[in-house]
């Protein structure tokens, strides 16, 4: 009996807002810094939407929306701002958590100080 297979497509398991989040929270935790896992993220977020109401919100037309998403894209920043904002979400930049590379506690940065005139 041969099996069948059918192809993944993440918005057939996306039901609530909370599948939604964790899933965007899961691409930027793992995307490995050129942004495909993202753009594919937002793309299949923005599916489980109205796509043409996306694009209306953004002032993209369809095609620019698509083209932004898709693997080979590469939105700019504002694209990405008016996706992440026409979807109710927010896009945040936060300090990494990594560990230092010599093993080393890491220490708190000395940054200057003002200087005040005499």
């Amino acid at each position: 009996m041969a099996e069948e297979y059918r192809k993944f497509d993440a918005s057939d398991y996306m039901r609530t807002d909370e599948d939604l989040q964790g899933l965007l929270s899961a691409a930027l935790d793992e995307d490995l810094g050129d942004g495909v896992l993202i753009r594919a993220v937002l793309k299949h977020v923005a599916r489980t939407h109205n796509l043409s109401a996306l694009a209306r919100e953004t002032g993209l037309n369809r095609g620019n929306l698509y083209q932004a998403l898709s693997s080979d894209g590469n939105p700019t920043l504002a694209t990405l701002l008016k996706i992440t904002r026409a979807l109710g979400l927010k896009l945040r930049l936060e300090p990494a958590q990594t560990p230092p590379k010599s093993g080393q506690p890491s220490k708190p940065q000395n940054l200057p100080a003002e200087s005040t005139p005499p």
